[in-house]
């Protein structure tokens, strides 16, 4: 009898279910006014990564024969077409969004957007003179031969299609194109009036003056309309690791520019025949064509100025403390006695900068070694680490320089720390090292003890204020000794088995991640109560899809949190009748990976650097860890429980894939972020 196929919802269609949940967020009047908008560039900015990455493959897959698209188990052309109905769908939330907050709600607060058409004199004056001083000497005009290949743009730049004619005579017609300047301040805070703001974008200034820039030429009307193009950004790397591949790495992010053209965001005002020499030059293909409105790159709109009251943003959060770590207090002598919790970004990133200083100037520390994966702009963590080698420790870093969109940084950082001393292996041939782990060697009484960080997000102080991680400190020697056979195996390029308490990929993650499933599994089925709550960022891989679909069956009762892409579908009968899902969108990115397997009265807890996703079981180095101290593992369990709970902020993933808010029986609203700050407050402060 055939095996019933698994209920599996493409990646690609779930990702996008997941970035409708952001544009939720831009929907929700409660969210303060600022914050909607910069959840629309955040919509805006995952939609471009989306189509140079993801639909940049499907793309490449439509071509192929029928036995591989057998093997995909999908027919990537209609994913593409599906692609495009949702998203335009979007778009149309997304104008729609954008024209309540930026013409309703900015106004509501005395804001005005004003675009090129909407100066009065004064204001037109200082326009002009602000174009003059600061933006012209930036921009070079292309005019354009339709005769001759079309020029090249650039990967999501913007820049204007331009259409200039004398006494609308088409035979006079001449096309140009203006290309934005990257560097160029998006937003310009124009004089205000009777307590009333204004704002003009760098688009409106430039339409505004389009005839300082064509003034050599006699014509008359000058049309110009917004255009944003992005590209395939995947990388065609040679994988053999050796000194060249930092220069290999080097040219393969120049070849990104040059991509094939995989979207066009085009302004709905521009005449047809404009576009249709757009998309005859350009080649693109009609999934590709997006209408947008007059402006795009909507990323840059998360620096959108706030020239109102304070309350038009979240109010910040003041970094609480971990209770019994102090500055003036060695925390090596703490972790001695117990291991030590940072939850980010609630309680300050200060404890890891500080565990790491420390460890640059003991004069008792004599080895520091770390895996980076993203790394600051102004990087702390870097700096301590280049001090610590001039205080004559040996320190040993694996920098993961195909951590994608941040290879070019850490090239920079790469550079950097090898000038400086530190011993710099740039990853693995096959693998990218995506775990997040320190360690650090210590000589107490002439014998080399161990002290850790293991986490389950970067180190980045940048992105530690906004991500929703667990930073965990131990001694203890059953976690730093199976970290110390990890990093002798890294720090020689090489991955290794064998570990007694660590989960870690791409040899081993797999195989212990079954085996506590099947635990619960084997509770269940000899009437024993048997749980897992399982938190991540993505859920994909059709292994562990599977595994769960065997485990609820048996009876195991399964909650997820899954941010991001849920390949899952929960409450089908025969599969999936055991398990719910939830995915909570907020202020902070949830961004942390825990484990619970209730083990048939005695609960484990794993955290993890991996999500449930093929790449992190095959091709990264990921680590997970047990959580060891009771009072550790009870505060994140209880920070599990406020999301379990929440009424507000998140949504059930279900089969309709319609997000909609989570209900739950309890009397009283529960916001999972706002109730685990005033938890950690009360419990550290």
């Amino acid at each position: 009898m055939p095996k019933k196929k698994l209920p599996f919802l493409n990646r690609e269609l779930s990702w996008l279910y997941f970035n409708e949940r952001v544009l939720q967020e831009a929907a929700d009047e409660s969210v303060p006014l600022i914050e909607r908008i910069k959840f629309l560039s955040i919509f805006s900015s995952n939609l471009e990564e989306f189509y140079r990455v993801r639909v940049a493959t499907l793309s490449r897959l439509v071509n192929l024969n029928d036995k591989t698209k057998e093997l995909l188990g999908f027919n990537a052309k209609k994913v593409l077409n599906e692609i495009k109905n949702i998203v335009v769908k979007h778009e149309r939330k997304f104008e729609s969004l954008f024209q309540d907050i930026f013409i309703n709600g900015l106004a509501k607060n005395k804001i005005f957007i004003l675009n090129d058409t909407q100066l009065n004199v004064a204001r037109g004056e200082f326009v002009r003179e602000h174009f003059r001083d600061k933006i012209l000497s930036n921009l070079v005009p292309i005019l354009i031969d339709l005769d001759k290949p079309f020029p090249e743009l650039k990967d999501r730049r913007l820049y204007f299609f331009v259409r200039l004619s004398k006494n609308g005579n088409k035979k006079t017609e001449k096309f140009a194109l203006v290309e934005l300047p990257v560097l160029l301040p998006r937003f310009l805070v124009l004089p205000e009036t009777n307590e009333l703001k204004f704002i003009i974008l760098a688009e409106d200034i430039i339409k505004y003056c389009l005839d300082d820039i064509f003034y050599v030429f006699n014509y008359d009307q000058i049309e110009a309309f917004s255009i944003q193009l992005t590209r395939d950004a995947e990388l065609d790397i040679d994988k053999n690791v050796s000194d060249k591949f930092i220069e290999e790495l080097k040219t393969s992010l120049d070849k990104r520019k040059k991509g094939k053209p995989m979207r066009l965001l085009y302004d709905t005002a521009m005449p047809f025949e404009m576009l249709g020499v757009l998309v005859t030059k350009l080649k693109i293909e009609a999934e590709g064509l997006i209408a947008g409105n007059r402006y795009h790159r909507f990323g840059d709109f998360i620096a959108f100025p706030n020239v109102g009251s304070k309350d038009l943003e979240y109010a910040p959060n003041v970094p609480l403390k971990v209770r019994g770590l102090h500055r003036t207090e060695s925390i090596f002598n703490k972790l001695a006695e117990k291991d030590y919790l940072v939850n980010l970004p609630y309680q300050s990133y200060d404890y890891i900068i500080l565990f790491l200083r420390e460890a640059a100037i003991d004069p008792k520390v004599t080895e520091i070694n770390i895996t980076l994966y993203r790394l600051a702009e102004n990087s702390k963590v870097v700096n301590a680490l280049i001090n610590a080698v001039k205080n004559g420790k040996k320190v040993n870093c694996v920098v993961e320089l195909k951590a994608r969109f941040d290879e070019q940084a850490n090239i920079f950082w790469t550079n950097r720390l090898m000038e400086e001393g530190v011993n710099v292996n740039y990853g693995l041939t096959d693998y990218k090292v995506h775990s997040k782990i320190c360690l650090v060697k210590r000589i107490e009484r002439r014998k080399a003890v161990y002290y850790a960080n293991l986490a389950t997000g970067n180190f980045n102080e940048k992105t530690a204020r906004i991500y929703c991680d667990h930073s965990i400190f131990t001694a203890k020697k059953e976690i730093t000794a199976d970290l110390l056979k990890l990093f002798n195996a890294l720090n020689k390029r090489t991955v290794v088995k064998g570990f007694k308490h660590l989960i870690v990929s791409p040899l081993e993650s797999r195989n212990k991640i079954y085996g506590l499933i099947d635990r619960e599994i084997k509770f269940a089925k000899s009437g024993k109560p048997a749980y897992m709550i399982l938190k991540v960022n993505s859920l994909a891989d059709e292994g562990i899809v599977e595994k769960l679909y065997d485990a609820s069956n048996a009876g195991v009762k399964i909650k997820l949190i899954v941010r991001g892409i849920c390949c899952l579908v929960p409450g089908v009968v025969g599969f999936s009748e055991n398990i719910t899902v939830i995915s909570i969108i907020d202020k902070f990115l949830e961004h942390a990976r825990v484990f619970i397997f209730g083990n048939n009265g005695k609960e484990e807890m794993f955290l993890s650097s991996a999500d449930l996703m093929s790449r992190n079981f095959e091709h990264r180095v990921e680590v997970g860890f047990p959580v060891l101290d009771d009072e550790v593992r009870q505060e994140i369990k209880d920070i599990i429980d406020f999301q379990l709970q929440d009424n507000i902020k998140a949504r059930d993933i279900n089969q309709l894939n319609n997000n909609k808010y989570h209900k739950n029986r309890l009397g009283t609203k529960v916001r999972a972020q706002v109730q685990t700050y005033n938890y950690l407050k009360n419990k550290h402060q």
